[in-house]
Parts: C-alpha cells; structure tokens; sequence
C-alpha cells in the first residue's frame, strides 16, 4: 500500500462531458481514501469543482464550434503541452478517461516519461478497429472495463483487464422486480423522452430527424408529449435554436436515467445513455445516422458485431429496435415506434428484460473499484 505521509500526484485526462462525470466520481473516492493525492490533468467543470488543477479545458461549449482543422491544430498543441508537464513534473499516475483517439497519445507520452497509467473505460475494440489491441497492449498498465463482457475478452488478447461496474449506474439501486408496466398505457397520452446526445456530430445529425419523428408520433396521437433532456445549459441552447417548426417540446437539464423513469417511451441516440435508459426499464427505439457512401465502403467492413447498440449486444438479440445507421427516412423508425404503441404487453415485457439487463452493471460501484485500483497501483 502507499504510505500515508507521502504525497503523491495524479494526471487525469477527459475529453467529453460523461468522461467529466466519470473522473469526478474517481477523484471523489480517492479524496475518502484517506491518502494525499494532488489532481491535475485536462476536463471539465465536475473535474474542477472537485478539485482538480486543469491545465486545460477540453469539455466546453468551446470546443462544439470549432471548424475541425483548429480542431485538430488545438489538440496536437495540447498534447505536447501534456507532454511537457510529464518531463517536467514528477507524476505518479496517469489516468486517461474514453475518448481513445485523444487519450492514446496521452498514454502514449506518460508511456516515454516512465509513468503507469490506466485506461478507464475500455476502448470498444471488440466492435471495430481490433488491430489498435497493439497500441493498447504498449500503453496500458490497467484496463477498467464497464461492460461484463469485456474482462475475458481483453484478457484473451494479454491485456491487464478488469470488470469495475459501469460509472452511469454508480447512483442507481436497481430492482428487477420493479419496472414498467403498460396494462393501461393509452398510446394517445404517451410521455415520449427525446435523447439526441451531447457531442455536436450526434446534434448535428440526429436532432432534427427525433423532432421529425415526434412530428409524426404526434399528428397519430394529438395528445402525445414530448421532453428533451440536455447534458448542460449550453447544449438545452442549442437545440432550442435549431427547432423545426411546429416542434413543442419541454425541454430539461437533468440525468438521462431520471428522464427515463419519469416517461412512457425514449427516442435515443446510440451510446453510453442507452444504458441509463435500459436501468430505468424505459422501453427505446435507438438511432444513429451515417453516411450511406461511408457505411457501404467502410462501416459495414469494420464492425464485428451483430448488433451495433449496446442494448442488443448485452442482451445477444435485438430487445429494442435499433436503426444504425439509418440514412434519410425516418418513416422506419416511426412506424417502429407506432407498431411498439399498440402492443401494451410487449413494451411491459421489454421493461422487464431492461432492467433484469441491467443489474449486473450496477452491482459494482465503479468509481470505488478504480479508485481502489488507483491506490493498489500507486505503490
């Protein structure tokens, strides 16, 4: 263990607002560890606000409107800057958060100036671009996995895997006994919860088509309603100023799962909410568009897996409907939707699965499992 009297310093690296969230939660845990740890590293606010010196901010409304060159450019300066506080400053620990295509070259540069470091969340390798395992092996002295599946996977491929929990579920208490039932769900006055993500490409290309669908939801039930849940006030602007006309929706700042719990039914954009929907035993449709050009050429080569929603591929089947990627006509999805409307035993046994899907994700606290990590490797 490390002694008490020492002082020791951890880099930490996020780069999205979940990744945010993430080390927030970790660097939390470690403060109750009861050693004396300094945090520095590059995030976001929930990062600072507890503590932690940023030398940069790279979770910021900023960063949504830069054209991708000074996107790149912005990066690249960033890293050689880290880079520069490796060789200059005595670092314990590295920890780098999602976002592999940035916390690579973090890793990367930790890996030259001598210092461990651990990927917290895995990279989804398993699903595309398997032949980065080699980068992974190079930089990663331990890999926190948040999908159950992934520990022997990794591991297969000699990489110091571990299963901690899934972060998103760290508040929740599930119970599969408890989920939605739809005995006299009336379709006309469905609460419907649109989710169209935080990154800009997912606002981009998906936001308009979920105000679309709601549109046609809603002229099939006049009475429907509609909520939109957005990670920051920043993100609540900017779909407000790209309504469509005719779209009347309420819109809210809050946590994807308690959203979930409090509606009928979820349009979401494929990824990591999908699993606060699915702890929330709240019935989906899941959709991602793509280029039609790319997905033919380059997609459909790439993925591994049968199914391309994290939903489906822990549950082995298509438990929810998925349209990934759809191109251009959102009449699929809508009609999906209407279909799933008109089946009040269907959508209560959907809930049921979700939530039994879910438990196993939130029987570990992942915070406090890296955190003990953290302190295991600090040695």
């Amino acid at each position: 263990m490390p002694a008490k009297n020492k002082k020791y310093r951890i880099f930490i690296s996020a780069a999205e607002p979940s990744a945010d969230v993430h080390c927030a939660g970790l660097i939390t845990a470690l403060q109750k560890s009861g050693y004396d740890i300094e945090f520095v590293g590059v995030g976001g606010p929930k990062m600072a606000e507890v503590g932690c010196e940023l030398l940069q901010a790279t979770v910021s409304q900023a960063v949504m409107i830069y054209k991708a060159f000074w996107h790149i450019v912005r990066y690249y300066r960033l890293i050689k800057r880290i880079n520069r506080f490796f060789r200059s400053n005595k670092v314990d620990l590295v920890i780098v958060c999602d976002s592999p295509a940035f916390n690579f070259h973090i890793a990367k540069g930790a890996k030259k100036s001598g210092i461990k470091t651990i990927f917290y969340v895995a990279p989804q390798l398993w699903a595309w671009a398997s032949w980065r395992i080699r980068k992974l092996r190079k930089y990663c002295d331990k890999l926190c996995c948040i999908l159950p599946f992934e520990q022997n996977w990794f591991i297969k491929r000699r990489i110091d895997a571990i299963f901690v929990g899934n972060p998103l579920l760290d508040e929740l208490e599930i119970d599969s006994s408890v989920h939605k039932k739809y005995s006299y769900f009336q379709a006309q006055q469905a609460r419907i919860a649109l989710m169209p993500g935080s990154r800009a490409a997912e606002l981009k290309s998906v936001w308009k088509p979920m105000q679309q669908i709601a549109l046609r939801l809603r002229g099939k039930y006049p009475g429907s309603t509609f909520v939109t849940v957005a990670v920051d006030n920043a993100r609540e602007q900017l779909l407000r100023q790209t309504e469509i006309p005719g779209f009347d929706c309420q819109y809210t700042v809050d946590s994807v799962s308690k959203t979930a719990s409090a509606v009928d039914f979820t349009i979401v954009t494929s990824g990591s909410a999908t699993l606060e929907v699915t702890a929330a035993g709240c019935p989906m449709v899941i959709m991602y568009q793509s280029s039609r050009i790319l997905w033919h050429l380059i997609g459909r080569w790439l993925i591994k897996t049968k199914y391309l929603s994290l939903v489906n591929i822990l549950a082995g089947k298509e438990l929810v409907p998925e349209f990934m990627p759809y191109f251009s006509s959102i009449e699929p999805i809508a009609e999906g939707i209407l279909q799933l409307f008109e089946d009040g035993d269907k959508l209560s046994q959907i809930s049921g699965e979700l939530i039994k899907l879910a438990e196993p994700l939130a029987e570990k606290k992942a915070r406090y499992e890296v955190a003990k990590l953290v302190v295991e490797m600090l040695c």
